[in-house]
């Protein structure tokens, strides 16, 4: 029996073509003036062992970490053999109720710090 053989397709040219180029994805609309922000962007007001560090006035929870880390860095608070450890000086003390304290932990003594 005999088999069909078909054509091979022509080769692609070999210059370049310039294809157009999707536009960007355009943001999502914004949201309306009176939408109730998310968990994280909540305005929360900091315990006053907290403010010494970060302020008084309330910040959403993403910003209170920050300027923590910020103290943390600027008074050279991180243990120079385990930088995920934080030594804790006198305000941070009160802040994580003991010496040291490690990153990761850090946020659960935060969270007992911040009131909505």
């Amino acid at each position: 029996m005999a088999t069909k053989t078909t054509k091979a397709a022509p080769a692609a040219k070999t210059t370049k073509e310039a294809a157009p180029k999707a536009a960007p994805k355009t943001a999502a609309a914004p949201k309306a003036a009176g939408a109730k922000p998310n968990a994280l962007q909540q305005p929360l007001k900091p315990s006053a062992e907290l403010g010494a560090i970060v302020g008084t006035s309330p910040l959403p929870r993403g910003e209170v970490v920050s300027k923590v880390w910020e103290y943390i860095k600027k008074h050279n608070l991180q243990n120079p053999e385990n930088k995920r450890e934080i030594l804790a000086d006198d305000k941070l003390k009160k802040v994580f109720g003991k010496d040291k304290c490690s990153m990761f932990e850090m946020n659960k003594h935060l969270a007992a710090h911040l009131k909505s």
